[in-house]
């Protein structure tokens, strides 16, 4: 939050998928434009249901992209726990007479991602990128590194895709450029804890395929003036009232020590559950998200039982940290 972390995420799932006729395969597939150049966040739906199968980025790979097997190739990014199924969606959405193939890239690359307001002085040479812009640079010894400005902690910071050979001279040659800019090693329960401060969610934990974009509050992904699988079940489910939503949830209480599955109470009366849930440093309390039911979804008067114990907190269809993600686009 103050200066930036080195994160190894390289157990993500990574493939490229490359060919002819890749850019539609992926378009069906995805929710979002996914082919504008930028790396772009996307739900992936069920046909029929249009629950969501899969949490992905996709982005087209920078033209000569040494690792790339095709000019024509995109590279998708999803977590660990939906590695075959992302790979199998995207074999079964090749139609006849398509050109597309999936290469799985997840041993092959290391992700390496420089979090935290001072990455910008860490990474000079991607002062100008956009957000969500991608660009191929050089960091010590290795000249194909595929870089992305996003963040899955809310802040400044970019993702680093770095060929498996050149992973540890890429690590060594950014402690070394971070040195003087306060970067630190930050592990996967740090990361736990900056990613629910922002309400992001973590697909497996927060998001399974009987949750719709609108019941998790991603439907802000969806773009309708392209086709997509789900779209329907997308637009009747926006025609109904809403039943449920996960939102983002803060207990001030240090004593508290709520637990995933937890029961979230509304005016004395159960309405959901903590899906995810840990102690958010910056905020000074327990952060997480919950699946609760309508008709509301935030205030000040829901509360969390913890074995019998029950504590105030606060809801919110936001997160609680840098709502408006000022901090992220700075």
């Amino acid at each position: 939050r103050e200066a930036c972390g080195l994160i190894d995420m390289s157990f993500m799932s990574k493939f490229v998928v490359a060919g002819r006729d890749a850019v539609h395969v992926l378009q069906r597939l995805s929710t979002s434009d996914i082919n504008t150049g930028k790396m772009t966040y996307t739900q992936w739906l069920h046909k029929e249901t249009g629950g969501v199968e899969a949490d992905v980025t996709v982005c087209r790979l920078p033209r000569g992209t040494p690792w790339a097997p095709t000019d024509d190739s995109f590279l998708v990014v999803a977590t660990d726990t939906i590695h075959r199924r992302v790979q199998a969606m995207v074999r079964r959405e090749v139609r006849d007479g398509e050109v597309c193939a999936v290469v799985d890239m997840t041993g092959g690359l290391a992700k390496v991602d420089v979090q935290g307001p001072s990455s910008k002085d860490v990474l000079p040479e991607l002062g100008d990128l956009a957000f969500r812009g991608v660009s191929t640079i050089s960091i010590g010894k290795c000249a194909s590194v595929v870089a992305a400005r996003l963040t899955y902690v809310g802040e400044h910071g970019y993702e680093l895709f770095v060929p498996s050979e050149h992973a540890v001279d890429v690590h060594d040659a950014l402690v070394d450029r971070g040195a003087p800019h306060g970067l630190r090693h930050v592990g996967l329960k740090a990361v736990n804890s900056l990613r629910l401060e922002k309400g992001y969610r973590d697909y497996g934990h927060d998001i399974d395929n009987l949750d719709g974009v609108h019941d998790v509050g991603l439907s802000f992904t969806c773009d309708l003036t392209k086709e997509f699988n789900g779209k329907d079940r997308v637009l009747e489910a926006a025609s109904q009232p809403r039943s449920r939503r996960l939102v983002s949830v803060f207990v001030e209480d240090k004593d508290a020590w709520p637990q995933p599955g937890a029961p979230v109470l509304r005016d004395g009366r159960v309405v959901g559950d903590l899906r995810s849930v840990t102690y958010g440093h910056a905020l000074g309390g327990f952060v997480g998200l919950a699946m609760v039911d309508g008709p509301r979804w935030s205030g000040d008067d829901f509360a969390v039982d913890v074995g019998g114990r029950v504590y105030p907190c606060r809801a919110s269809l936001r997160g609680f940290y840098d709502p408006r993600s000022e901090r992220v686009r700075a």
